[in-house]
């Protein structure tokens, strides 16, 4: 594994290939206030080859606000390194000055006054416009386009038209290839169908059918672009299967499967390959491992930690490249092959300023006619906020703090427990909540709100197995989101602890009382990985709840303490 020190060293060498490291010069027009998108756009070419990423849409189709986290920990040798830093820190060690475009993008400080400035993100339409803008510079027989996944799960349309709104979008931008994680919850018969149908490469070296231990989707492909053979190899999440219901896919296994990674790369370059590209969807510290045990990557794109870092990471021969999350980013990597190698690299993350960019006609046009059947239902008025709804944050959000205490009142139970997602939109102070907010949060297609009863023993189980998800030291055994969050409870944390000591002082917050081990809660929950778990859905319990409530108004939350950091 490599150290501290090693992977600074790397980070510095991966910035000297940089022209315009960060967000370029954003951040000399931030004193105006004023971005326009040839400043978004603007960058020194390098070679023929150039790859545009995209991760983690999450269906969303239409700019939004997206809060990043102010606590994202990281832990073992990913310590206090990228992307396990927040705020000031991460401004410092990348050189954002604090209220630039920049800060505003990818911290999550000053968050509200902010956005006054630069409004916000994302915005297929807008994304099309880049993509477009850079094809017509470089040419599009030299721009290849991937997808990390998480792309079509979301939002309201993209459940109830089961993917279809953001596989048209997909097409009509001409993505090459995509990988899946949130995907697979449409149910192996539709992930199945749209990848035999779709026009783009739908890429899994690491799902198999359990019975026959056959390849279920094509693992690799091979592009032409740039006068080079780029070799594109596709990595689902490891651990679907775990994270998600199952049942869903009940014949396919995962996994990281490090050997057969290592053969697609090796068969990759016999076949002719100057550059071969993991599209993965591990997450950061997973593919950070894996990149110093497979040999002969030059690239990682990776996804599902929602990471947007504006530099590369580079570790021996191989970059890696962290592209954010709802639209947010567009990566922007320039290669230089000579002799069938590379032999240089360039980036740029795009950010994706919704206001400053010109809309694609075309995906504006298509992007309407999606939405159309249910814009009514979207632009519903619900509720009211006061208070800044976000979502992202290892143990808390206040949108999952809304979530829980919906819970507690519509299930009328004691503790609630609510999954540490890191999609969802941001709502600022003042903001009117609609059907289209809530949905963004819970859009899932197993959203029951289920009512049971748990021990404490149970309850404290439940923490732990969740903590070592995110906190083993072992980025292999990571599952690559946050905390459980609760309602109507509190505990302490200590995230250097080993399995099964990290969880503490766990309390009923009504009664003050210490959670009892051997007693009995009535809790609820959603999002549960079990078939045919009973209760409403979770939007309605949401609904139901702002229904009553009017405007929510939410403190901030001490529940959770958190040492060992």
């Amino acid at each position: 594994m490599i150290s501290k020190r090693e992977f600074l060293q790397a980070t510095a060498a991966a910035s000297a290939l940089l022209v315009g490291t960060g967000l370029g010069p954003l951040g000399r027009v931030a004193a105006q206030q004023r971005l326009t998108q040839s400043d978004i756009l603007r960058f020194d070419p390098l070679g023929t080859l150039t790859i545009l990423y995209l991760a983690d849409t999450h269906a969303q189709l239409m700019p939004i606000q997206f809060r990043e986290p102010s606590v994202n920990l990281g832990v073992g040798e990913a310590r206090s390194l990228p992307p396990h830093i927040t705020d000031a820190e991460f401004r410092k060690y990348f050189g954002i000055a604090a209220g630039s475009p920049d800060a505003f993008a990818l911290t999550s400080d000053d968050f509200v006054s902010l956005a006054s400035n630069y409004g916000r993100m994302g915005g297929m339409d807008r994304i099309a416009a880049l993509v477009a803008a850079v094809r017509a510079e470089r040419g599009e027989s030299n721009v290849l386009l991937l997808d990390g996944g998480d792309s079509w799960q979301g939002s309201w349309t993209s459940l109830q038209t089961k993917a279809q709104d953001m596989v048209d979008v997909m097409s009509t931008l001409k993505v090459d290839a995509m990988v899946g994680h949130w995907e697979f919850t449409y149910g192996a018969e539709r992930v199945s169908e749209i990848a035999q149908k779709a026009p783009f490469a739908f890429l899994a070296q690491n799902v198999r059918d359990n019975e026959w231990q056959e390849p279920v989707f094509e693992a690799r492909k091979m592009f032409e672009r740039g006068g080079a053979k780029v070799a594109v190899i596709g990595q689902a999440l490891p651990r679907t299967a775990v994270a998600n219901p199952r049942w869903m896919f009940p014949k396919w296994e995962f996994g990281i499967r490090e050997e057969d990674l290592q053969k697609q790369v090796d068969e990759a370059r016999a076949d002719g390959a100057s550059v071969v590209v993991l599209l993965s969807h591990n997450g950061f510290d997973v593919d950070r491992k894996l990149a110093a045990r497979v040999k002969g990557l030059d690239v990682i794109l990776t996804a599902h930690t929602h990471d947007a870092m504006p530099g590369l990471v580079q570790l021996g021969d191989t970059v890696l490249v962290a592209t954010g999350s709802h639209g947010k980013f567009v990566s922007r990597l320039d290669l230089d092959i000579r002799n069938k190698k590379v032999a240089g690299v360039r980036f740029k993350l795009m950010p994706v300023f919704s206001d400053a960019i010109a809309p694609d006609t075309a995906m504006a046009a298509l992007v309407e006619t999606v939405r159309a059947p249910f814009a009514k239902e979207l632009a519903r008025p619900v509720g009211k906020t006061d208070t800044l709804l976000y979502r992202r944050g290892n143990f808390n959000g206040t949108f999952d703090d809304l979530i829980c205490d919906a819970m507690l009142s519509e299930r009328d139970v004691e503790i609630a427990l609510s999954p540490g997602f890191r999609w969802g939109g941001t709502l600022l102070p003042g903001e009117t909540i609609t059907w289209e907010h809530i949905t963004n949060a819970t859009a899932i297609t197993y959203p029951n709100c289920y009512r049971n009863q748990m021990t404490g023993a149970q309850l404290k189980e439940t923490l732990e197995d969740v903590a070592d998800n995110i906190f083993h030291p072992d980025p292999y055994f990571q599952g690559g989101g946050d905390m459980v969050r609760v309602g109507g409870m509190g505990y302490a944390i200590d995230i250097s602890r080993p399995m099964g000591s990290r969880i503490s002082q766990m309390t009923h917050l009504k009664s003050g009382q210490p959670i009892d081990a051997a007693k009995t809660y009535s809790v609820a929950g959603w999002a549960s990985i079990n078939q045919d778990t009973q209760g409403p859905p979770i939007w309605d319990v949401v609904a139901s709840h702002l229904a009553k409530v009017g405007t929510v108004n939410i403190s901030p939350n001490s529940a959770v303490r958190v040492t060992g950091a």
